[in-house]
């Protein structure tokens, strides 16, 4: 990897974030998104340093996983960029509650030598390259949103990801809502069948293939392709802007569609209606069960997330994610008054 970067697979897919306490220490498991990986690791080591008693252990196993752990009772919590759905809600052995933590942004990624502009991507273009019917670089429909760069006349090697993934929720959530084609055909899900393409397992397996695969495209969520230093472009919203997934693009979709967040937090801020929104943006969640009976670990993981929601927004921008909206953070610090 560039840098010689450490990934979840190098760290065996977890970390253990354990430190010397004055008395007994509370261990909490945890368990799913690889997508909100590098933002929980980095709350968990500040969190450590004024909470030296509390132990946080973290599987990113994907979120698919990470919900059925969550449900099974298999981990203290768990962590889901794609909500749980109703089926799964009636069918768990108790109530979860989807907390928001940070704001996030799926972004397509490839590998093009000796193209250094970023590439503009329409909604159609996507959708195409994904079903399979945009098969080349230099096809119309990429040359007209990029004027005066020379796209080869190579064909597209298309990356998406094997596991049941959050990331792969958004994008497929996205492509739903762009193209007719797509959400008859595929649809949305943590896992569908992709028309075309290698599938790799987690963000860091499309990472690394974009890296080894010229000509390749894929999609990451966006600190993966910023760490990884791997190319990624602009997607044309729903004002037909094309825009760059950062901080306050990402943040510029939430704020649009925040006033429309249910109670239970299960929103979808993709092709949010505001010019200045990255399209393929998302909320990440904590998932917590409503009853906890074990009142020490109830209270760590309630005083944990309350200092992810104040203090641990600072940190999100500068991993390449959005902080939520004030009045999101407010609203999901009272929603924690709710576990028992």
């Amino acid at each position: 990897m560039p840098n010689g970067r450490k990934t979840a697979s190098s760290l065996s897919l977890g970390f253990l974030l354990a430190f010397g306490a004055a008395g007994a220490p509370v261990t909490l498991s945890s368990a799913g998104s690889t997508f909100i990986y590098p933002i929980l690791t980095k709350w968990s080591a500040e969190y450590r340093k004024a909470h030296p008693d509390v132990q946080i252990s973290y599987d990113p196993v994907g979120s698919g996983k990470g919900i059925s752990r969550t449900l099974e009772g298999l981990v203290d919590f768990g962590a889901s960029d794609g909500p749980v759905s109703d089926a799964q809600l009636q069918t768990a052995r108790w109530k979860v509650i989807h907390i928001p933590v940070v704001l996030g942004a799926v972004v397509p990624a490839y590998n093009l030598p000796g193209i250094k502009e970023g590439i503009r991507f329409t909604p159609n273009a996507l959708a195409g390259i994904f079903l399979g019917t945009i098969k080349r670089w230099n096809d119309p429909e990429l040359t007209r949103a990029n004027p005066g760069v020379q796209l080869p006349a190579k064909e597209i090697s298309v990356l998406h990801r094997a596991d049941s993934s959050g990331t792969t929720y958004i994008w497929t959530d996205y492509l739903s809502k762009v193209s007719p084609q797509w959400n008859k055909s595929a649809g949305k899900g943590a896992s569908v069948a992709f028309p075309v393409g290698a599938a790799l397992q987690f963000n860091e397996g499309v990472e690394a293939a974009l890296d080894s695969t010229p000509y390749a495209i894929g999609y990451l969520e966006q600190t993966y392709a910023v760490q990884g230093r791997v190319q990624y472009g602009l997607v044309q919203n729903s004002s037909g802007a094309f825009v760059k997934a950062m901080s306050a693009s990402i943040m510029a979709a939430a704020t649009a569609s925040a006033k429309d967040m249910p109670d239970d937090f299960r929103a979808s801020i993709t092709n949010a209606p505001t010019v200045a929104a990255y399209p393929i943006s998302s909320f990440s969640w904590l998932l917590i069960p409503a009853r906890i009976e074990d009142r020490t670990k109830r209270q760590a993981i309630i005083d944990f997330v309350r200092w992810v929601l104040a203090d641990g927004q600072k940190l999100a921008a500068g991993l390449d994610y959005s902080p939520l909206p004030r009045d999101v953070a407010g609203r999901a610090g009272k929603a924690l008054d709710r576990i028992q």
